[in-house]
């Protein structure tokens, strides 16, 4: 196939120095069992910035389009799931890592890293959620599938402001739990109570060491974006047989923990991987996104950029400025 499209590509002009910019691309033979989609929407995540400054713990290999998330049509496929025409989404797997990804116009990927589109989400909204709402379902689903009830107690979402914490304060807050968002920008204080958010903290109160092996219980459950002391703290105040999802790292690739709160209150410490959860499992939680768990406000809670104003998202993605989803949107 002779075509050519547009995408963001990051080059390695010299050693451990790269550029980002828009170019064209060619669309490559299309291997067996794989299909072609023409991408419609993506989403900005931490990851894909990573992957556009050059990160090679992300990226092994460039000249490299980014990009984890796509939501688009179906237009070049022989596989017997999935027809020409249809609507579809693409998360995950190795998509923006080292296979190009969703800020080009077009993507090929293999049939299984494919999800039909549920019925209720438009393909934009599909990308609101992108894999920051999806791993935000992870967390969800991993907290009441531990038994963790709304009258169980307080949970606490770290990093309230960004993607995911965002995305799983407002579903937490849709199904009833009681949410205490954690956040260093207070100004976006609105932002958290219209998401839902019952109580908001200053992220310094989480950031404190502390000797103790474990402090006074006040959450049935965390769902922890920054890793460090602050998850060490959460984990010594989780209440009796409470859960901690673990999902970030901001603060801090390590933390130090007594052995204290499992044992003596039985709680669990769980890691979420959005990247290659299995298909059945991914297509019950788009279900849910798309139904029982979708956010009221989820319009609210984006803005919509074109390929030419992604690479300034990125940059303020990297320097902490970012709040809420950027979804990119393909212009044909």
């Amino acid at each position: 196939m002779n075509k050519e499209f547009m995408a963001l590509v990051t080059e390695e002009v010299e050693e451990n120095k790269f550029v980002k910019r828009i170019m064209k691309r060619a669309i490559e033979e299309i291997p067996d069992n794989h299909t072609l989609v023409r991408v419609h929407y993506s989403s900005l995540n931490y990851k894909d910035a990573l992957s556009a400054r050059g990160h090679k713990g992300i990226t092994r290999h460039y000249p490299h389009t980014p990009g984890i998330d796509a939501a688009g049509i179906i237009e070049v496929t022989d596989s017997s799931s999935f027809n020409v025409g249809d609507e579809v989404i693409v998360t995950g797997y190795d998509l923006g890592m080292d296979t190009n990804g969703g800020f080009g116009e077009y993507i090929i990927v293999p049939d299984e890293w494919i999800v039909s589109k549920p019925r209720n989400l438009t393909l934009l909204e599909s990308m609101i959620y992108g894999t920051a709402g999806f791993t935000a379902a992870i967390c969800v689903y991993e907290i009441i599938k531990s038994d963790i009830e709304r009258k169980s107690g307080k949970i606490l979402v770290t990093g309230a402001t960004g993607g995911v914490g965002s995305i799983a304060t407002a579903i937490l807050s849709k199904l009833g739990y009681d949410v205490v968002c954690s956040t260093g920008k207070k100004e976006q204080s609105e932002f958290l109570y219209k998401l839902g958010a019952q109580e908001i903290i200053d992220r310094k109160e989480l950031e404190q060491s502390s000797s103790k092996p474990m402090t006074s219980a006040k959450w049935s459950a965390v769902v922890d974006n920054v890793g460090g002391v602050t998850l060490e703290n959460a984990i010594k105040s989780v209440k009796m047989h409470g859960v901690i999802c673990v999902l970030g790292n901001v603060s801090g690739d390590y933390f130090s923990s007594s052995v204290y709160p499992f044992l003596l209150r039985g709680i669990k410490l769980i890691g979420i991987d959005s990247a290659s959860k299995d298909m059945t499992l991914r297509k019950y939680l788009w279900e849910q996104l798309s139904d029982n768990w979708k956010i009221d406000i989820l319009n609210d809670i984006y803005k919509e950029v074109k390929l030419s104003e992604l690479s300034h998202e990125i940059d303020k993605i990297l320097s902490g400025e970012q709040v809420g989803r950027v979804v990119l949107k393909h212009n044909f």
